[in-house]
């Protein structure tokens, strides 16, 4: 099997509490960025998966892109309890190491939302990937683009990085369009709570697909930006995100959410 099929392979794995298949597509050691949850396998074996036959747990897999070692999952838990939330939004990284084998996990989390701004929601739209020549070139303009946007650099260039013809937002809070971002700025601006990036810490990509990883501040918090964005002729058409205090209390590792 591929990286991003034994990455698949694990998620059904995990929602069907299989403890062999997790035993055959982990390390033993594995490193885990979810502050929640202990490194190794045993944990997972021993804690996770009693806790989430118990509550129910399923993911759906809904977009996979694979990068190098990389692969990102876009995934929809139900009855997620032990994740924090009976219904979530979430991206899942893996990496496997030479022997592909699944050797460390980063992840968000973010509660569905039932009506958004846009009427989409959090994890509907486009799944195919396209333009496997374009990755570099995407994943280049994803990089410009957060730190032109998104970190204040070169904020009067929005229109060299996203469509003004379409722009599908499937943010909850904010509406289609480049109208939707300027009033979603406006808004929250207005509350004095305007978010701020601070830092990319990853870029991830395949063909038309971009996930960038990032740190920055909102609500007077540390947090955790996934941002996935979809290019076509060199503007992003379609972009979806989960946003994640980074918590400071309890922490089952000393990990960080980030150390790719």
């Amino acid at each position: 099997m591929s990286n991003k099929e034994k990455a698949l392979a694990f998620i059904d794995a995990i929602s069907n509490q299989d403890e062999e298949a997790v035993k055959t597509l982990t390390r033993e050691d594995i490193i885990q960025h979810n502050p929640f949850f202990p490194d190794g396998l045993e944990p997972i074996l021993m804690h996770a998966l009693p806790a989430l036959k118990a509550a129910g747990t399923k993911g759906d897999v809904i977009r996979v892109i694979e990068d190098g070692d990389f692969v990102v999952m876009h995934n929809h838990w139900t009855n997620a309890r032990p994740f924090g939330g009976d219904n979530l939004a979430a991206f899942d990284i893996y990496r496997f190491d030479k022997e592909e084998k699944i050797a460390e996990h980063w992840d968000a989390l973010q509660p569905w939302v039932e009506e958004t701004a846009s009427g989409r929601t959090q994890l509907d739209g486009i799944v195919a990937i396209d333009d496997l020549e374009k990755t570099d070139a995407n994943k280049a303009l994803a990089k410009s683009m957060v730190e032109d946007i998104l970190m204040g650099k070169n904020p009067n260039k929005i229109t060299e990085y996203i469509s003004t013809e379409q722009y599908h937002q499937h943010n909850p809070g904010i509406k289609d369009g480049l109208m939707g971002i300027t009033e979603a700025v406006e808004y929250i601006t207005s509350q004095g709570n305007m978010f701020r990036y601070t830092k990319i810490h990853k870029v991830l990509g395949e063909g038309n697909f971009v996930l960038t990883v990032s740190e920055g501040e909102w609500n007077d918090k540390p947090n955790v930006f996934y941002d996935l964005l979809l290019f076509e002729n060199g503007k992003a058409i379609e972009h979806w995100d989960v946003i994640q205090a980074i918590p400071t209390e309890g922490l089952a590792n000393n990990n960080g959410m980030f150390g790719f």
